[in-house]
């Protein structure tokens, strides 16, 4: 399709307007959907809760200071290419990369550190660092890695799940890599040095996972990393952002900003469209929501139409994902000592993942993600300066935490752990602040108790056994993000909208709208070309 074309113009080989599709919300899953359905020839509308887009990857700007809302790590931008050539266009004209050397820092609590790179040698001189007895085990770890990735990336990342015949059809996949493990018992198969077992065990924390309870086959996160490298977008993620939407915007793709779904209309058993917040009613022929699953069905789908699967007492049911409390903070000079990426950990792991996960306590000590953007970008703050994020698992709010009281004082205790460890002098070069809590993520962003990533990506939350990219319960409506397959995590949300398109109904039979195999190129009237 040419980029030129406007939407209104569409039309079917036969005459009839193009199809009208509508994406609720603007994370990067609903944005890479839009995309791929304003490409197959379907008119597109993208509508936003917030007054910008982005979601959970919304920025915040203050006072000269940049900060990132959510993820900030890139891995595979080669999924971002494919959108944009799907366009006819080129990403790197749109985004410049930056690779990072090393991913990470892991700082222990004792003191000691591991830089985590993408060059085998020194990640093998990293590891004998440690331990020399684990090097072998660590390659082995690698081979197992390497499997996952191709069975469980490669292979299953952009199928969807449609029906017990999709899943009997994986499992082969599953039995040869073993997913009944745990990532922690894989890593543990190979590698005997405590610390060593972190480093290699910690990467499901990014994608809301217990290392302890999740399955092994996101082993392939270390593959991932190794293969396509960990990735910085000039002028932040939100740079990422703000490219697809304007590429919608060559596409004739409106994104409308404060336009808050409130409930997704119903018509002869099939979803037909959406009412706002202001009273608004917009048709269409399919609905796509790339907002928090859980949120959709219980408060937009009226439960007479989701008997099947996703009733309230199912949603209750599932285990969900740690929350994030998130400090955003600039200084008024730099620490060229501190990477780009820290993992500072605390005292404990397994014993603070339990408290987190299991027992939903918010525990006294923590480990923390620091994230210092102008360590690789020195935009992102003033001439001088430096911006900071700082986030820290914490339970969702089952644990009955009342963040309105206790989030100045997480706060300080994080500010005085960073001083400690990573900012001496931290308390006084504070120039601006900004807090993101448990009910942030409930509240503003509308996930279900909190959880910063949905539900949490256990072996039988996973795949056919996560909420399918086609609703089981109310035809026309469609899942992308983090709560469908395949998962959270920049990756998992751009080919959950890859996924998605196998499930499309065929454009060129609106009369027939049972989902087809995919859609026809040509659809469009002269002028608009696949």
């Amino acid at each position: 399709m040419k980029a030129d074309t406007p939407q209104h113009l569409l039309q079917r080989a036969d005459g009839a307007a193009a199809p009208l599709a509508l994406v609720i919300g603007s994370g990067f899953g609903g944005l890479a959907a839009a995309v791929r359905l304003a490409c197959k020839g379907w008119r597109v509308q993208v509508l936003e809760k917030l007054d910008a887009p982005g979601g959970r990857a919304y920025v915040h700007r203050i006072d000269g200071y940049t900060f990132d809302a959510g993820p900030t790590l890139v891995t595979v931008p080669q999924l971002f290419d494919e959108l944009f050539a799907l366009a006819g266009r080129r990403f790197s004209d749109a985004v410049q990369m930056t690779s990072l050397d090393p991913f990470y820092r892991i700082r222990f609590d004792d003191g000691s550190h591991f830089d985590y790179c993408g060059d085998l040698q020194r990640m093998r001189a990293e590891v004998a660092r440690f331990s020399p007895a684990d090097v072998a085990g660590y390659e082995a770890f690698l081979v197992e890695a390497e499997r996952c990735y191709q069975l469980g990336f490669n292979e299953l990342g952009s199928v969807a799940f449609e029906g017990m015949g999709d899943l009997l059809a994986a499992v082969p996949s599953l039995i040869k890599m073993r997913a009944w493990r745990t990532i922690h018992q894989l890593v543990c198969k190979y590698i005997k040095h405590p610390q060593l077992r972190i480093v290699f065990s910690f990467h499901p924390l990014l994608i809301g996972g217990n290392p302890s309870a999740v399955t092994c086959t996101y082993s392939l996160i270390n593959t991932l990393e190794k293969r396509f490298g960990v990735h910085w977008a000039t002028g932040g993620t939100g740079q990422l952002v703000r490219a697809l939407v304007d590429l919608l915007a060559e596409l004739q793709v409106p994104v409308r900003c404060n336009a808050e779904v409130k409930r997704i209309l119903v018509r002869d058993g099939r979803a037909c469209g959406v009412e706002l917040a202001n009273g608004e009613q917009i048709n269409a022929d399919i609905v796509v929501s790339n907002g928090d699953v859980a949120t959709t069905y219980r408060q937009l789908v009226p439960r007479e139409h989701r008997r099947r699967v996703w009733t309230d007492a199912k949603l209750d049911r599932a285990r969900y994902s740690m929350s994030l409390f998130v400090w955003y903070f600039g200084l008024d000079r730099r620490h060229e000592h501190v990477p780009h990426h820290t993992m500072v950990l605390g005292p404990r792991y397994e014993g603070l993942l339990k408290d987190i996960f299991k027992r939903h306590h918010l525990a006294d000590d923590f480990s923390l993600y620091l994230h210092r953007p102008t360590a690789t970008d020195p935009s992102m703050a003033p001439p001088g300066c430096d911006t900071f994020y700082v986030l820290s698992p914490v339970p969702h709010l089952d644990s009955g935490t009342d963040w309105t009281t206790m989030g100045e004082v997480y706060r300080k205790a994080i500010e005085r752990r960073l001083e400690e460890t990573m900012l001496p002098g931290l308390s006084q070069q504070i120039r601006v602040s900004k807090l993101m809590t448990p009910l942030d993520f409930r509240d503003r962003l509308l996930s279900f108790k909190g959880a910063a990533f949905g539900l949490e990506p256990r072996l039988l939350q996973s795949a056919w056994f996560r909420p399918h990219n086609r609703s089981e319960d109310l035809p026309g409506l469609y899942m992308v993000g983090a709560g469908t397959h395949p998962g959270a995590g920049i990756p998992g949300v751009l080919m959950s909208a890859k996924a998605l398109e196998s499930v499309l109904p065929p454009i060129g039979n609106r009369a027939d709208q049972r989902l087809g195999s995919g859609l026809p190129n040509a659809v469009l009237a002269a002028g608009a070309t696949p």
